[in-house]
């Protein structure tokens, strides 16, 4: 299945957070923190401006991205835990 957001909206997948800590203690799903770091799965067409002025988006698929821990709206999509939020949720895009 397919899905393309509509508007300014993104489709992120979050990146899994490291099972370990840096001294080699195992962290528990229950105490784990979801990431706030994801990749960009798909994009929408972008925003319209007051004048109908279309905004193109800043992120393309693939991108490395940090958005807010409270960012976004949970769906499913197939078996796949997704994200959906608006690209103004997002903080910024990791670059190698």
């Amino acid at each position: 299945m397919s899905f393309r957001p509509l508007h300014d909206r993104v489709v992120v997948r979050r990146i899994d957070s490291e099972e370990k800590t840096a001294g080699g203690i195992i962290i528990p799903d229950t105490v784990k923190e979801k990431p706030s770091e994801g990749i960009i799965a798909s994009v929408g067409a972008g925003a319209r401006d007051e004048n109908g002025k279309h905004i193109t988006p800043d992120v393309k698929t693939g991108d490395r991205v940090l958005f807010g821990k409270w960012s976004g709206t949970e769906i499913k999509i197939g078996n796949e835990d997704l994200l959906i939020m608006k690209e103004s949720d997002i903080m910024g895009i990791i670059e190698a």
